[in-house]
């Protein structure tokens, strides 16, 4: 059996968070739910990713909108190919 290694995901790894939400979440969740989510939800939801090692208070709004923003792109290009 092979394992991988995953590196830890901190509130500045975006790529990594989106990446996360999308395979959590699926292509049902599109742009314009992802752009309703409430702050409080996606800062949950970031919290319970696998190898996400950053602290609650770390966070800040900016973050935040950093990870709604590629979370939309990832969902883009994933339609993209279906």
């Amino acid at each position: 059996m092979r394992m991988t290694f995953e590196p830890p995901i901190t509130w500045s790894d975006y790529e990594d968070i989106a990446m996360g939400l999308y395979e959590k979440f699926g292509p049902d969740f599109d742009e314009g739910k992802i752009y309703r989510i409430r702050f409080t939800d996606l800062h949950k939801w970031v919290m319970e990713l696998p190898n996400f090692v950053g602290k609650p208070n770390e966070s800040n709004e900016g973050h935040l909108e950093m990870i709604q923003s590629q979370w939309v792109y990832e969902w883009r290009q994933n339609a993209k190919r279906e």
